[in-house]
């Protein structure tokens, strides 16, 4: 009654699964994947995000494939006219990530287990906002997706950004799904909203401080002056999944906290 052959196109649904003790469904992954590290060593990558090996998933025999997001329509379409179940989640937000993670527990027979891990997850989030809420302010955090051209938060790292006690230096574009909806297009204007905080996350290449310390004009930036310019691994923060809301909500209030005590 529940599928026993799943391709996982994006890395959260392998993560999920893992958790949920349901690895031995999984038959094929992202190439992306790191999450959890056994994943990439013990399954078939099958995909990246845009593109898949439609021949090699369709060699596995899938009972079901599971994606993400609009961006991976074409690979989905590619597989129901192949005959292949296809599962794609949106989730952009905390709420529908939370949403996403249920539903695909109840897919694979594990609602209970499904809905005590999420409980708890929402727990740890209550007590991380909790404690966030003891700063005497809350820092401008200006994360950062790409650079060239700079590419501001998506909605659910902007709102776990408010979790962990900071806010947001471009909440306006935070709604908006697609990355170049995000785009912003003057990178002085980043210097005009002066961040206290800089992270980056930099999809695919690693994240350089020094980069950001360099770029014209920001060398009188908040963040900048004062050395808060950090990375957080784009598997932690970026995969709306499991991963953001533990590690990566975690690194972002040890982030914000450790400011608000250098500026108690």
């Amino acid at each position: 009654m529940t599928p026993q052959r799943i391709v996982c196109l994006t890395e959260e649904s392998t993560e999920w699964l893992y958790l949920l003790g349901q690895q031995h469904r999984i038959v094929g992954v992202s190439g992306y994947t790191v999450r959890p590290p056994e994943a990439r060593h013990d399954k078939p990558r099958v995909s990246a995000f845009l593109s898949a090996k439609i021949d090699k998933i369709l060699a596995l025999k899938p009972d079901c494939a599971i994606g993400f997001s609009d961006l991976q329509a074409d690979i989905a379409a590619q597989l129901v006219r192949a005959g292949v179940q296809v599962i794609i989640f949106n989730q952009r937000s905390i709420d529908e990530i939370f949403a996403m993670l249920y539903q695909l527990a109840a897919i694979v027979g594990e609602a209970e287990q499904g809905l005590r891990r999420i409980e708890a997850m929402r727990q740890r989030l209550e007590e991380i906002r909790t404690a966030a809420a003891a700063l005497p302010r809350r820092p401008r955090v200006f994360f950062e997706e790409w650079y060239e051209p700079h590419i501001s938060a998506i909605r659910w790292v902007s709102e776990l950004i408010g979790v962990a006690g900071g806010e947001d230096c471009f909440p306006e574009l935070a709604a908006m799904p697609m990355g170049r909806d995000r785009i912003i297009a003057d990178g002085a204007e980043i210097v005009r909203r002066n961040p206290d905080i800089v992270i980056g996350s930099w999809c695919g290449r690693k994240f350089r401080p020094e980069q950001v310390g360099a770029r014209p004009g920001w060398q009188g930036v908040s963040a900048v002056r004062t050395g808060q310019v950090f990375e957080i691994k784009s598997a932690d923060i970026l995969q709306p999944g499991p991963a953001a809301l533990t590690d990566g909500v975690a690194q972002l209030h040890r982030i914000i906290m450790a400011w608000g005590q250098a500026h108690a």
